[in-house]
């Protein structure tokens, strides 16, 4: 499906590919692993045609229809409708509907050969089947699954916040159904329900799907491939991203190993040379080993996995039992939308809390009271005693003073008169020793600039931390090192992460907040997976009249009657309305059958154009009937079964 053959690609005096080959086979899963600017998006833009290959060759088969989401926005009109952006997935699609358009005008002008009738009904045939008429049902339909509410529908693309945007377009490519599906970091602007929804529609792709990824959870739940791109190689692993993680360990111990062997066989061949250079008997001896000595290779070995920063948390000061208590908070930033409505919850010395709820539901607020960043409309979240609070907003990393140092930044946030010696202690602890102090913020990678922020905070120790996206820009190996850090801090951590194994390795208490109000769960987030999925089950579950215990079998016959009563009339009314529905489906399907063959009669005096209007209200009719009837009947049936059981009791 995919082949990379020997390419090479490079940047100015940098490669970002060497001879890499590798090859993806027709519906496989495959994860793009390495880290940041290690070249995973330029795959992806070699693979779709965007960019060129300075050598070798990728082979992909022709007719192989592309999806692909860039990290960067998609171009969209930015006064086309959500709705229509979405429904206009489908290319092929919007070329059919076109055409229908023309071919439409053409008749109403009087145009009515024979190859025009056939080719309008030839494709709208093409379009019924490739779902032409539910295309924009199933948009509504995705884009509810990514948080969009029902009256944004219709609202101008431009109207919405990049973040939103990236949603629609994620929508917009996956209701496309390609052959070859590439997602370059889809999970960036998703809450934890959205990515859970998009781990479920993944899930059900059936074509070949091409993740870049720093999301664990989709990595391991979506993925059967791992390919690492890494130092302008490629390496196949064929597993999912815990497989890798263990077999790349495995080979690294094994290259280690060969190393020191090979190292030791050089060692031992120098001292051979150096102990017999100047015996003549040894002459063509020392000459061999020094042949093979310039033949030796050293061995390749590929860098450790783990993050090669440091993220060292020191011990936080003591404080009260109680961290912090919200007492009856509501929240409204305008004093008509309710943001929160009287929550209250406690958290304790020592506790990890996720903040779990879709975008816009209110999670950042609640982190900036908690924080004390601002005081709610009513009601206050009231810290315990010594309660010291350190807090990171979401966008603090990317607000950096680019031409500030390291150092300068922790020294702002220090207290006034704080020795230098100090100073540079706490930013030694995140890792920036010796010259690393003095690098301007503008140059750091992400993980640099997080275990800065967190240099910042701990400046002056706090043992309340309050963090909002902390994970945001960090690849794997940082996500991992700052999950097990806050993991193992002695002191209360309250955080908002989209990323679900980060809040299932870090958090052990989770907070959801939903319809203005919070929830406490007082476990870890799988537990809360758990409590959530018997919630639904419960909600989906259909009401059933309670059924006294009654010993006397008169009374019983009675109760059964009586359902048997309830039930005759449920299933005279569904009678009815499937019997309407079949009516109506077969009304409109003989209409339909007329109309096709008035329009395929040559000769025929009728008003082409009205008739393909008609023609097209039709198919959405019938398509609408069926669907209905599908519903209908099968409750029907499965009343009926339960009619028949109460019969037989």
């Amino acid at each position: 499906m995919i082949d990379f053959q020997n390419v090479t690609k490079s940047f100015g005096a940098r490669d970002i590919f060497n001879d890499a080959s590798f090859r993806v086979e027709k519906g496989e899963r495959v994860g793009i692993v390495g880290p940041n600017g290690s070249g995973k998006s330029t795959l992806f833009a070699l693979v779709c045609g965007e960019m060129s290959a300075d050598k070798g060759e990728i082979v992909i088969p022709q007719k192989a229809r592309i999806g692909l989401l860039h990290q960067q926005l998609d171009f969209f009109k930015a006064e086309q409708s959500l709705i229509d952006y979405v429904s206009a997935a489908s290319g092929e699609l919007d070329k059919i509907s076109k055409r229908m358009q023309e071919l439409e005008e053409l008749l109403a002008q009087g145009d009515s050969s024979n190859a025009v009738l056939k080719e309008l009904g030839e494709l709208q045939t093409s379009f019924e089947h490739m779902g032409g008429y539910e295309i924009r049902h199933k948009a509504a339909a995705a884009l509810a699954g990514l948080g969009f509410e029902e009256e944004a529908h219709t609202k101008a693309m431009g109207s919405f916040s990049g973040g939103w945007q990236m949603r629609a377009c994620m929508a917009r490519v996956i209701l496309s159904n390609p052959d070859i599906l590439l997602l370059d970091e889809p999970s960036n602007y998703l809450d934890i329900p959205a990515v859970e929804w998009l781990q479920r529609r993944l899930k059900a792709f059936e074509g070949t799907l091409l993740l870049i990824s720093h999301d664990r959870f989709l990595l391991n739940s979506l993925t059967n491939v791992t390919i690492e791109v890494d130092s302008a190689k490629t390496t196949r692993y064929a597993g999912n991203y815990a497989y890798y993680v263990r077999e790349r360990e495995e080979r690294r111990k094994h290259a280690v190993a060969a190393a020191e062997n090979m190292e030791r066989k050089k060692e031992q061949l120098e001292r051979n040379i150096d102990r017999f250079r100047y015996k003549a008997s040894k002459a063509s001896q020392v000459q061999s080993w020094i042949k093979m000595l310039d033949k030796m290779d050293d061995v390749d070995v590929p860098d450790e996995l783990h993050f090669r920063g440091t993220i060292r948390i020191p011990t936080p000061p003591h404080s009260g039992r109680e961290t912090v208590s919200a007492e009856h908070i509501s929240h409204s930033y305008d004093g008509v939308r309710t943001i929160l409505e009287d929550v209250n919850f406690r958290i304790e010395r020592g506790e990890k809390v996720g903040i779990i709820g879709y975008n816009g539901a209110g999670k950042t607020t609640l982190l900036r009271i908690l924080a004390g960043r601002f005081a709610p409309s009513k009601g206050e979240a009231r810290l315990g005693h010594k309660v010291i609070v350190g807090y990171q907003a979401q966008e603090f990393a990317e607000l950096l003073p680019p031409e500030m140092s390291v150092y300068d930044v922790v020294k702002q946030a220090a207290a006034e008169g704080m020795p230098e010696k100090q100073v540079r202690s706490v930013i030694g602890a995140f890792g920036f020793s010796g010259d690393d102090s003095g690098k301007q913020c503008k140059v750091l990678s992400g993980g640099e600039k997080i275990r800065l922020c967190f240099a910042r905070i701990f400046v002056n120790p706090p043992n309340f931390l309050v963090l909002d996206e902390p994970t945001t820009h960090l690849d794997i190996a940082a996500r991992e090192a700052l999950q097990q850090s806050l993991k193992s801090y002695e002191g209360t951590v309250c955080m908002v992460s989209h990323d679900v194994e980060f809040l299932r390795g870090a958090a052990d208490v989770i907070l959801e907040v939903r319809g203005h109000h919070v929830t406490r769960y007082g476990g870890d987030y799988d537990y809360y997976r758990e409590r959530i999925a018997a919630r639904e089950l419960e909600e989906a579950k259909p009401q059933k009249q309670e059924v006294k215990d009654v010993v006397n079998q008169k009374e019983r016959r009675k109760e059964r009657a009586a359902r048997r009563n309830e039930l005759s009339k449920e299933k005279k009314r569904l009678e009815t309305l499937v019997a309407k529905i079949e009516k109506h489906l077969e009304e409109a399907e003989e209409e339909k059958a007329k109309i096709e063959e008035e329009l395929a009669t040559p000769g025929a005096v009728v008003d082409f154009s009205a008739k393909q209007r008609r023609l097209s209200e039709l198919y959405v009719d019938i398509a609408a009937d069926t669907e209905a009837w599908d519903k209908e009947s099968t409750a029907l049936a499965e009343l009926l079964e339960e009619y028949e059981a109460i019969g037989k009791e």
